[in-house]
């Protein structure tokens, strides 16, 4: 058994609706951890992988069915820039997994009595380069490249035996092709999440054109949108459901801004437990929030999405 229940996540969303954690790296940070670094929260694991097991947990019992691992910037060639080796590198992968088994145990043991499911994170080429560029997509590489870069990564997670691959906040439709033939014949289900602006990848490809080649992907429970605007959302949803006939995923932002030059969030929160009622009825039914959206949204989610 790979997960903390026997119904599979493809089984839970065929029946009914489930709740997604927020970001881990706020939440990181609000317990006063620094990740001014370019592995990001991927640092911890190696450094302080129970303040990982915490945010997991502050999550699950918020409301959310499945924890998305520490594990989106934590790549072999992220690691090697640190100094450490492979087999290091490969054991950290497969510890992100374990930590958010832990928090699923401990949550179990506090009385939370709901099936819990583990999501391994797969972050874009763009994260391990730590410049921005996964909200820009296109960086030079083919699809084969690209595959060659995700194909060591995404064996070691599987291995780890999640209880699916997040293959998220992917920016380029060639980036989702790599990605689909790499999950392929892994055994491990997997949604496919793009970042998008308007009905376009961040790379500028049509919605439509991009969400088609998740299809017919058996491998792909879920077919949706992170790491945006909220108001980018509904749209995003009516097309991946019409184009896919696929679960719909969203966990967009919190609608705050960041502003590079000053290093800081700007603006206000417009993630709202109305719009998740709305993104409900357009037909998602895998959602919860990305940067920004903390432990307190996400007990709004699951108390929109499945009333006392």
């Amino acid at each position: 058994m790979t997960s903390t229940t026997t119904r599979t996540l493809a089984d839970a969303l065929s029946a009914g609706p489930v709740v997604l954690d927020g970001g881990m790296s706020n939440q990181l940070e609000s317990a006063g951890h620094d990740l001014s670094d370019e592995l990001w929260s991927a640092r911890l694991l190696a450094e302080r992988p129970e303040a990982i097991v915490e945010a997991h947990l502050a999550y699950f019992e918020a409301g959310a069915d499945v924890a998305i691992t520490s594990s989106y910037q934590a790549t072999f060639e992220g690691f090697a820039k640190r100094g450490i080796p492979h087999d290091k590198a490969s054991e950290l992968l497969g510890r992100s997994v374990e930590l958010a088994r832990e928090a699923a145990r401990r949550a179990h043991a506090k009385g939370v009595a709901r099936p819990l499911w583990v999501a391994a994170s797969v972050g874009p080429y763009g994260a391990m380069l730590a410049d921005g560029s996964e909200y820009r997509g296109r960086y030079g590489l083919s699809v084969e490249e690209l595959e060659r870069f995700h194909r060591p990564r995404l064996e070691v997670l599987a291995a780890a035996a999640p209880d699916a691959l997040a293959l998220e906040t992917v920016p380029d439709a060639d980036e989702a092709r790599a990605l689909l033939r790499v999950v392929r014949g892994l055994g491990v289900p997997a949604w496919l999440s793009y970042t998008v602006e308007g009905d376009r990848t961040r790379a500028g490809q049509p919605l439509e054109e991009a969400f088609a080649l998740a299809a017919d992907a058996d491998e792909i429970i879920a077919v949706g949108v992170n790491c945006c605007a909220p108001q980018d959302v509904d749209g995003a949803i009516a097309t991946a459901a019409r184009v896919t006939g696929k679960p719909v995923v969203v966990y967009p932002n919190s609608g705050e801004r960041w502003d590079a030059g000053a290093r800081a969030w700007a603006g206000r929160s417009t993630f709202t437990a109305e719009q998740v009622r709305g993104w409900q009825q357009a037909g998602a039914r895998l959602v919860g929030g990305c940067c920004r959206v903390g432990p307190e949204a996400i007990t709004g989610v699951a108390q929109t999405l499945r009333p006392a």
